[in-house]
Parts: C-alpha cells; structure tokens; sequence
C-alpha cells in the first residue's frame, strides 16, 4: 500500500452497515447482526496484531495475511465450527467487495482479501424427528399451566408448518388465520413473506391458545413472561426442556440432539412421506432454492429403501449373451 493515500477504515465500516446493508440491499437483522459480531471479533483481533485502536486504522491494516490468521485463530483458538469461519469469511468478503467498488486507490488490495477461498468441511447429517416423536414432544408440556400451553400451541405450530424460529418468534396474532382456509403467514429469511396452510388439529389448538393469550392483533402470537417476543434462547431452551419430559415415554428422544429445526426437518420429512414433491416443499419452508430441499431425500433410508423396492430386478439367471449356433440360426430363419 505504500504510495497510496490514507483509507481510514472506520467511516467505511459505517457506511458498510448503514447504507449497504441496511439501505441498498435490505439485510435483515439477524444478518446484520451477523456481520457486526464478524467485524467485533475481526477488528479487536487487528487491534492485538497491530496495536492501533480500532477508530485509528486504515483499511491497508486489514490485509490479506491478517484476516488468514483471523480465521485461523476462530478454530484454532476460540474453538469455531468451519460453518462459522465461512461465515466469518463471508461478511469480511461482503465489505471489502463494496470497498472495492467504491475505493479504487485500494482496489488491489480488496482483491487479494476477496481471493481467500472458503474452507470445505463435512455436512452434517440432519436430525429430524418422527411422527411418533413429535406426538410425545407436543404432548409433553404440563397443560395445568399458562407456559405449559403456550409452549404445546408453539410445538404444534412449528412442527407442521416447519417455521424457522426466527419465524416463529417474530409472529402475530393477526398472522395467524384460523377461518376457512386455515393457515399462516411469516416474514422469512431473504425478507420473503409467505403462507403456510393449518391442519385441523393445529387449529384447534390455536385456537384455544389465541382464545386465552388475548391481546390485541398486533401483539406476539407466543409471548415470554414480560410480554414481549420469545428470544431464539427460549425457544431453544423450552424444546430442550420438553424433549426431555418427552423422552421418558418415548426413549429415541433421548437419543438425538434435538433443536427447534429439528422440528422443521420433521415436517419436511412428513411432506415427503406423504409424497409431496421437492418444488412444493421448498416453497413450503420458504427455500431459496430446490437442492437446499434435496437434502432430505439423501437422508431417509425409508425412501431409499422404497426406491430399491421398485428396482428389484426380475428373478432371472445372469449371464452372458450367446449369439445362436449358426446351423439353428440358420434353420429358425426358415
């Protein structure tokens, strides 16, 4: 960077968030809260590299080697999965991608950075629940008590209509539609909206909920004991608790790591038992793309086992073709 002007990186980073992110293309806040958890740990581990606070540095501080050894350190030192290195990685590309385009004098050095590839890893299996095991989870909260009720009204909803928690904790009273046509509308990831269709039993439970919960229209459909949303915490806290309750009657409970997307990827595994195809799941669970929704077709044996069922082959001896002997070749021409 010698020979070039001073870039200060603070009014960059603002600009960053407060214009690219929030204005021109619209992030949500869990991704803007993302990126500003990246830019923490990135900046104070820049601050101990080169000791320089972080409102006096230049964008030519944040290089290439730097941000290798950042992402070197979030595995190695502060314990971080590969998914969330990349994601790391994700947010610094993010900025210095809008810093290259604005700032051409640094335009060399934002390339470098946009260079570092991401780290291949291996994919998780995905742990999703049977009907059997979402039956006992539902039925496991005390329904003696107003959070006991609350929390089944919760289950039941996020393992039909398979809501993200984000989704589930940012609903409505008036998102929920319990008429004819029964279903229900959430603001998804991408800052897409969409309706998901209800069963009968999981409007009758709503219904008695919403009956209770009261309130008016613009109030949280599930609401902590202060009123407000639950946090993404508490949900995962009260699914935690509940499996456990669960497991006591059904043990394969006890045998899984349970979460609330557990619950999603059971009822994208219910579509497709029921023979619903991949497009219609997808949009089901607000999916950008089909292959995001493929991954449930790798993981259950049972429909591999039914595809193998259909290619079986027929109860014949192999072997190799013969051509026929040319006398009776001849004599079968005849």
């Amino acid at each position: 960077m010698t020979g070039t002007l001073p870039t200060p990186l603070a009014p960059l980073v603002q600009r960053f968030f407060t214009k690219r992110l929030a204005g021109q293309l619209g992030a949500s806040a869990n991704t803007i809260a993302s990126y500003r958890d990246s830019f923490r740990l990135l900046v104070n581990f820049a601050e101990a590299r080169c000791g320089k606070a972080p409102e006096d540095m230049d964008v030519a501080d944040i290089d290439i080697d730097l941000v290798a050894d950042f992402l070197e350190h979030l595995e190695t030192e502060r314990g971080n999965s590969v998914q969330s290195r990349n994601l790391r990685l994700a947010a610094i590309r993010s900025f210095f991608g809008h810093v290259a385009a604005s700032e051409p004098q640094v335009l060399h050095h934002c390339q470098k950075i946009l260079q570092l590839p991401g780290k291949r890893h291996d994919k998780a299996t995905v742990t999703w629940l049977t009907e059997d095991e979402i039956k006992a989870l539902v039925a496991a909260p005390d329904l003696a008590t107003w959070y006991g009720r609350r929390d089944r009204a919760l289950l039941a909803l996020a393992a039909q209509a398979g809501l993200r928690v984000s989704e589930l904790t940012g609903l409505r009273i008036r998102d929920v539609e319990l008429g004819t046509g029964a279903h229900v509308r959430c603001h998804g990831k991408g800052r897409k909206d969409r309706a998901t269709p209800l069963r009968s039993d999981t409007v009758k439970i709503l219904e008695a909920w919403i009956d209770e919960r009261g309130g008016p229209e613009n109030a949280p459909l599930f609401p902590s004991n202060r009123g407000g949303p639950l946090s993404r915490d508490a949900v995962e806290r009260l699914v935690a608790r509940h499996c456990r309750t669960a497991s006591k009657t059904c043990p394969s409970l006890g045998e899984k790591k349970v979460t609330p997307h557990s619950l999603r990827h059971g009822a994208a595994m219910a579509l497709l038992h029921e023979g619903v195809g991949c497009t219609v799941i997808a949009l089901w669970l607000g999916h950008e793309s089909v292959e995001t929704t493929q991954i449930y077709l790798h993981e259950d044996l049972r429909l591999k086992e039914k595809a193998m069922e259909r290619t079986r082959p027929v109860d014949v001896k192999s072997g190799r073709f013969k051509p026929d002997d040319t006398l009776l070749a001849f004599l079968k021409s005849l």
